[in-house]
């Protein structure tokens, strides 16, 4: 196999005396989905959340396309590196978040184009050419030049994907992408990252969606008490259940080949 896009290294994280997760290690190859499920609490969105650095950790590594991301040694001390070094690292990932995060005063258009003009610093028409491509890649050709305010919560989650893949990230963060949504809305979601899925785009989920990580993932990660408690193909996890608890955990679910 080839060499992984992503790699924790025993990567810990606390906050204080109190420990998020510990000893973390795992692997993502390019083109791969992986799905983190696990109750709340067991770390799943702050292991997210370190990835694209919006967290610092306290011990580890992860490195990312082969570069050790967030930190360096100097004179044999871990250092976190500057911040201009952090904005070019976390370009590397797109995040999706729970809440949408768009600017309400700008068109769903406009928050498309910002990351691309302002980060990026891509010509106005370029970007404005690749924000149409996106949206209308989303279902949202026809919802370009609206106000996030009149979008529907799926729709506006619609626009905060677009808005991630169009800056070209090399992996897709997804926290909990549906949570916010009423449950009529949570399929139209779903579809659109089941067909950045099909279409080779690396990603990783954190979600409550049992079925649908069955469905989607090459790999599931199930989390408890900030430790890898399993990690295997969605068969393996859904199906042969390897551990008394995460055989618990999914009996709270009814999500039929989780069930």
């Amino acid at each position: 196999m080839s060499e992984a896009l992503l790699k924790f290294e025993n990567v810990s994280k606390s906050y204080g005396d109190f420990n998020v997760f510990t000893d973390i290690s795992l692997e993502v190859h390019e083109k791969e989905v992986v799905s983190i499920i696990g109750s709340s609490g067991s770390g799943k969105t702050t292991l997210l959340r370190c990835i694209n650095l919006l967290e610092p950790f306290q011990a580890g590594k992860i490195i990312l396309d082969g570069q050790e991301i967030g930190y360096h040694e100097v004179n044999g001390k871990r250092k976190r590196v500057s911040e201009k070094e952090i904005a070019k690292q976390r370009a590397m990932t797109g995040m999706v978040f729970q809440q949408f995060n768009l600017f309400p005063h700008m068109t769903a258009k406009k928050n498309v184009m910002l990351g691309l003009t302002h980060t990026k610093k891509m010509p106005v028409a370029e970007a404005e050419k690749l924000a149409e491509k996106w949206l209308s890649a989303v279902g949202l050709q026809d919802k370009m030049d609206n106000l996030p305010g009149q979008l529907s919560g799926g729709q506006q989650q619609r626009v905060a994907i677009a808005r991630a893949v169009a800056m070209s990230p090399k992996i897709l963060l997804f926290d909990e992408a549906t949570s916010a949504l009423d449950p009529e809305l949570v399929g139209e979601v779903l579809n659109v990252i089941r067909n950045l899925a099909k279409e080779g785009a690396t990603m990783i989920l954190v979600t409550h969606e049992m079925r649908f990580a069955y469905e989607v993932s090459d790999k599931v990660i199930f989390m408890d008490s900030g430790k890898i408690a399993a990690m295997g193909t969605p068969k393996e996890i859904f199906e042969e259940r390897p551990t008394e608890r995460l055989r618990e955990f999914l009996a709270t679910f009814n999500t039929g080949k989780a069930e």
